[in-house]
């Protein structure tokens, strides 16, 4: 019996060992206080050890081409999270969020991005399988996406946005009224807990308020699904196995929380890694639509193995990382 191409055998142990992680990851750790850059670099070494743990088992139980795949998936994916994740700082930093809240916001945002990778994941592999000319589609988005990764990255004046005027925030704001204080670490407070000054403090009355800390999470979610639209066409195109591109999806993703702690003391070194994440959507796109080619048209003779990709995809970055300590920035 089979299941997405693989035995329920590694189906259950994937599932399993998931299930063990977000509970490490989220439920144990729910309560916990704010995140110090040595537990969270400890906790990110555990994150990319059990996602090499997968790695290897794919390798022992079937073979190194099913690896390098997920591998060279995971890779990407884990790059591409780097550009995502300062979306977040500038997310927190418009609504002045910070410390111990920054951590419970992203509890449950990474419990949005598990249950939206999953959606997403379904919706573009069926798509893809359905017919070879999706690739090329794909192919573009994923070339439109490093291009305009490219202009962002080369516009050195361009203001970080104000995310408290977000499009989710005025939609919520819409449907719920707002009390436009942090009330602790609570997203949603009932009129029966307020008093009069901070009755006067909401957009309007209502049973319920939101607070800023939910309009926060709603920014984190919406920008997190507009993330996935470049994420999954790429992470597709070096595989398009559901489980392995979900599997790198997840893995990659159970250790954000821990990684964006550790970003800023990160981002004022790697000043280059984003030219290397570019370069890569540039090179999936162009594998992508080669790929299709080969399968819509006619074979052009052109075949990048699974074990290549995963070697370019590992020495781009390599190549990012080197080039930020040997060219670093220039202080102004």
């Amino acid at each position: 019996m089979a299941h997405f191409g693989f035995p329920l055998e590694t189906i259950i142990v994937f599932f399993g060992v998931i299930a063990l992680s977000v509970y490490l990851d989220l439920f144990a750790h729910r309560n916990s206080k704010e995140i110090s850059v040595k537990d969270a670099a400890l906790w990110s070494m555990f994150w990319i050890g059990l996602a090499l743990c997968f790695y290897v088992y794919l390798w022992l139980r079937f073979d190194a081409e099913w690896a390098d795949l997920y591998l060279a998936g995971y890779v990407l994916e884990k790059s591409l999270s780097i550009d995502n994740l300062m979306v977040f700082v500038a997310i927190f930093a418009s609504f002045g969020i910070t410390g111990k809240l920054q951590h419970r916001i992203l509890y449950w945002g990474i419990i949005g991005a598990l249950i939206f990778r999953a959606i997403f994941v379904v919706i573009g592999t069926g798509l893809f399988s359905a017919s070879p000319w999706v690739g090329f589609v794909f192919a573009i988005f994923v070339i439109w996406s490093g291009w305009k990764m490219l202009k962002s990255g080369n516009d050195e004046e361009e203001e970080i946005e104000n995310y408290s005027n977000h499009w989710s925030v005025r939609l919520t704001g819409k449907l719920m009224p707002i009390y436009t204080k942090l009330f602790g670490e609570r997203f949603l407070v009932n009129h029966s807990e307020m008093n009069a000054e901070q009755v006067a403090s909401t957009t309007r009355q209502g049973l319920k308020y939101v607070t800023p800390a939910f309009l926060c999470l709603m920014a984190v979610e919406t920008s997190d699904v507009a993330f996935a639209f470049d994420s999954v066409p790429a992470v597709i195109a070096v595989t398009q196995e559901p489980l392995l591109v979900y599997a790198a999806m997840i893995f990659a993703i159970l250790g954000l929380r821990s990684l964006y702690f550790i970003l800023a003391a990160l981002t004022k070194y790697l000043i280059h890694l984003e030219k290397a994440v570019i370069a890569l959507l540039f090179f999936i796109g162009v594998k992508m639509g080669i790929q299709s080619w080969n399968h819509a048209i006619s074979d052009t003779g052109i075949h990048i193995s699974p074990n290549t990709s995963l070697f370019i995809v590992l020495g781009v970055l390599a190549i990012g990382v080197i080039a930020s300590f040997i060219f670093p920035e220039k202080e102004k």
